[in-house]
């Protein structure tokens, strides 16, 4: 009962699979590559008809040699036919050839735009996920689940097109040949022995997938903890977990070690299994025809033309079980990719929508309520305006939700109840594209690209010109490292942007944003991370990019708000407090004491480090 209900998710799985993948083989939008299609198909038709008239040139051949020559009239004599014959034939085998490389030339664009328009999709609908998804993914798994899908459409799509009804085509002309020159009975022996050897290789085959599908899974895990470890390459070297890590990557190939061996395996037990069943169809086959060549009934040529003719036959078999494991094994390489085409867009563009339109660039958040997971709400009601042209500041304790505030204006979630709006227009009635075109953030953690700094900086609009970049890096207080390193703007800053100190980051992405030129800024924690001297630094920079703009900043240390318009205190999702500095501490509640323990701690900080000078100078 499982089995049969397996078996029917599988062939609906499989269905849905070539359904979903049938637009690449056959794309509406490009006439040429089904033209390319058509054609390759004609040439491969013509190329089974030549390879159908092999045999009969090997047979008339073995007859004019042997004195038995039955061919048609226009051969004259016997050596001269048997010589035009042995041309015929090694002629046919040559054009037959021909035919085939010209069929794989008109489809090598198809398949290859095939593959390439499927992984752009999956590229462009990674980054349509939410930002949910991302926080939740394993890169390392995700990168080898597109990289083997990818490799899988060319498979399924040149297997599909090319090769499965051209083979249908090759049984049925095979049988009819059977039937209609030697009898029923040929025609049966042949029928069964297809037969069995299909049954044989699927049910092979679908046990062979699930220890593919093991396999991947195996290389997919020991692929994302590879990954995972080099990117936390620093963390496995602070802790010295070197061993425990290259243990965990191990185990892992253990067990893809395990599957890939048991892979090869059962490939030999299907092979062999092939040939036990051709190999005895076929000794029936020819037991029948040498009878009949004993009795007279049939010529040698005869003989040698059944034979000829089941070799033949037996290439497109073997290949049928090559096209059923390959497009098996392909669709279990991409199921996965195509799950995850499945995953729903969480945050979609409504119908209608419309591009934002800035005016001034007040914000305002009204009654909004959110959570991540509906068991524990982040938001309980927040409500505050952040006027045109002005800053105001959000701080509060770690978990009171100030970050979530950023992500909710950016629209990476949309909130469960309220309304966010930008110059009176919902966050959600316009384009994602247009809104965040119109915000720049300069975040806490700054992530560059493994690319040159000019790269980095240009990517706040990538159509910005050098002196625009170098501008815009003299504003960011940045452009005299810049000139001291041997590269200049063409240095490379690594991995993450790891060549780079974090206060050199931080000043990068500010540049970019300066480029950008958005007419809102989010500062979420830009300085937090930073020493006291560094984040003054950058705080200049800071001050600078948000002149004139409508800024929210959301921030850890006080000492970098109190310049704002507003200051707002979140606690466990609710506004406590909101003021300017001077009233806030006035007030002597959560911002006054969070101000006395960053004093306290900023105090102790400037001790430490003038007891660190004068012991560097040797006073103490």
């Amino acid at each position: 009962m499982n089995n049969g209900k397996t078996v029917s998710a599988e062939s609906g799985q499989t269905f849905r699979t070539l359904r979903n993948l049938w637009p690449y083989m056959w794309p509406a939008e490009r006439p040429d590559l089904r033209m390319r299609v058509i054609w390759a198909s004609f040439y491969l038709v013509i190329a089974k008809l030549v390879l159908i008239s092999v045999p009969y040139f090997f047979k008339w051949v073995t007859n004019a040699l042997n004195g038995q020559l039955n061919a048609p009239d226009f051969i004259p004599a016997i050596l001269v036919g048997a010589v035009m014959l042995v041309v015929a034939y090694n002629a046919a085998r040559i054009i037959q050839a021909g035919l085939n490389q010209l069929r794989d030339a008109l489809f090598a664009s198809v398949g290859q735009y095939a593959v390439r328009q499927l992984a752009y999709k999956t590229f462009v609908h990674m980054h349509q996920l939410s930002l949910r998804f991302h926080l939740e993914r394993r890169t390392g798994g995700l990168s080898r689940v597109i990289e083997r899908g990818t490799k899988g459409i060319e498979t399924i799509v040149r297997f599909t097109i090319l090769n499965t009804a051209p083979t249908v085509l090759e049984f049925a002309l095979t049988a009819i040949i059977f039937a209609y020159a030697y009898g029923f009975s040929y025609l049966a022996v042949v029928a069964v022995t297809v037969w069995a050897y299909t049954w044989f290789t699927i049910k092979a085959s679908d046990w062979r997938i699930n220890i593919r599908r093991e396999m991947n899974n195996s290389d997919t895990e020991a692929n994302t903890k590879a990954i995972d470890s080099l990117l936390n390459f620093e963390t496995v070297k602070y802790f010295g977990n070197e061993a425990m890590e290259a243990k965990r990557f191990d185990s892992a190939m253990a067990r893809y070690e395990k599957a890939a061996t048991q892979t090869w395996t059962s490939l030999g037990w299907l092979n062999f299994g092939q040939a036990v069943i051709f190999g005895v169809g076929m000794a029936i086959v020819m037991v029948m025809s040498a009878m009949e060549v004993k009795a007279g009934t049939q010529s040698l040529g005869d003989f040698v033309f059944i034979n000829a003719l089941l070799m033949q036959l037996s290439i497109p078999l073997n290949f049928i079980g090559f096209i059923y494991r390959e497009i098996r094994q392909g669709l279990t390489d991409i199921e996965q990719m195509f799950d995850l085409l499945d995953v729903d867009q969480e945050v979609q563009d409504k119908p209608q929508a419309k591009a934002l339109e800035v005016r001034d660039g007040a914000i305002r958040f009204d009654d909004v309520h959110f959570a991540y997971d509906p068991s524990r709400p982040i938001l309980k009601g927040i409500s505050f305006e952040v006027p045109a042209g002005k800053t105001v500041a959000i701080v509060g304790p770690s978990g009171a939700g100030k970050s979530t505030l950023s992500r909710l204006l950016f629209r990476f979630y949309d909130i469960q109840s309220g309304a966010i709006t930008i110059d009176g227009q919902d966050v959600r009635d316009v384009q994602q594209e247009s809104l965040r075109h119109s915000i720049g953030m300069v975040p806490q953690d700054t992530v560059l690209f493994n690319d040159t700094i000019a790269y980095n900086i240009r990517y706040g609009r990538m159509s910005a010109s050098e002196e625009e970049v170098e501008r815009a890096a003299e504003l960011a207080q940045i452009s005299g490292f810049i000139k001291h390193l041997p590269e200049g703007y063409q240095s490379m800053v690594g991995e993450r942007g790891l060549k780079l100190s974090g206060g050199e980051k931080q000043r990068v992405a500010i540049a970019r944003t300066i480029l950008k030129a958005p007419p809102i800024l989010i500062l979420d924690e830009a300085t937090s991370a930073l020493d006291t001297a560094t984040e003054q630094e950058i705080q200049q920079a800071l001050d600078l990019v948000s002149r004139d703009r409508t800024t929210l900043v959301i921030a850890h240390r006080l000492s970098t708000v109190i310049n704002a318009d507003e200051i707002i205190v979140l606690k466990e999702g609710a506004i406590a407090e909101k003021g300017t500095h001077r009233q806030l501490l006035a007030q002597k509640g959560l911002y006054a004491s969070m101000w006395d323990r960053q004093r306290e701690a900023t105090e102790a900080e400037e001790r430490l480090r003038q007891v660190r000078e004068r012991d560097d100078l040797g006073i103490l």
